[in-house]
């Protein structure tokens, strides 16, 4: 059985610097889908190149707001309430249309900022997206997801090991059969209040080394989108 690769960057629209990332990864590297953060001002200009850009396959990231690590504990930078699943059902459905008035479609795949939709109520908000939508939700389709590509460990300590060539190539080497999304995050600095600053442009020039893409050549691994996906159960 073949081995099929979706190359997804996360919090497209978040910044400027963090598209201008995104766009270099999706024009010189291997990102080939990307999920939009529709809350933010940045997230027209990303709308604007992907409406141009068809080929890159382009979802909702779901947001519900960004925790960073200080003082030994985690704090948000901002937040909404998760405490009424109807509200919480409400604001999926908000972002969503913003999503429409912006790319003037539908998202292709779904997903959360830093993963709220594994949690309940946003999670049971998402499935229901995705299940009048039929279109795949991270971690609950049959394109397996891989998000171990990240230069954080524990507690947000830096590990920019894990976001070299190397750690790539055994990544890429180690996928099974089947449609995988490795998830991302290229990006600039400018602009960005996150724990994950320094660590987006040490992705980038990972994800556009010519030695990665020669990898997926010599491991037969087929790069696609999200529109190459059909609905799933």
């Amino acid at each position: 059985m073949s081995r099929m690769l979706i190359v997804n960057a996360d919090d497209f629209g978040q910044t400027v610097g963090v598209t201008r990332g995104i766009v270099e990864a999706y024009e010189r590297g291997i990102v080939t889908s990307a999920s939009l953060m529709v809350r933010f001002a940045a997230a027209a200009d990303a709308a604007a190149y992907a409406r141009h850009h068809r080929e890159l396959s382009v979802g909702l990231h779901v947001d519900f707001g960004e925790w960073a690590f200080g003082n030994a504990r985690w704090e948000p930078i901002y937040a909404l309430p998760t405490d009424d699943p109807e509200e919480v059902a409400a604001e999926v459905e908000r972002q969503l249309g913003r999503f429409r008035e912006l790319l003037g479609e539908d998202p292709t795949h779904l997903d959360s900022h830093q993963h709220a939709h594994r949690e309940e109520p946003v999670k049971s908000a998402v499935l229901e997206a995705g299940r009048t939508l039929g279109i795949p939700v991270r971690d609950f389709s049959q394109v397996r997801y891989v998000g171990s590509f990240y230069g954080q460990g524990k507690d947000a300590c830096p590990c920019p090991e894990l976001i070299r060539p190397p750690a790539l190539t055994r990544l890429l080497q180690s996928l099974e059969p089947g449609t995988t999304e490795l998830g991302c995050h290229p990006g600039y600095a400018d602009g960005l209040v996150s724990n994950y600053v320094r660590e987006r442009e040490i992705e980038l020039e990972t994800l556009c080394d010519p030695r990665v893409r020669q990898v997926l050549a010599d491991e037969e691994i087929e790069l696609r989108s999200f529109r190459d996906v059909l609905t799933f159960a």
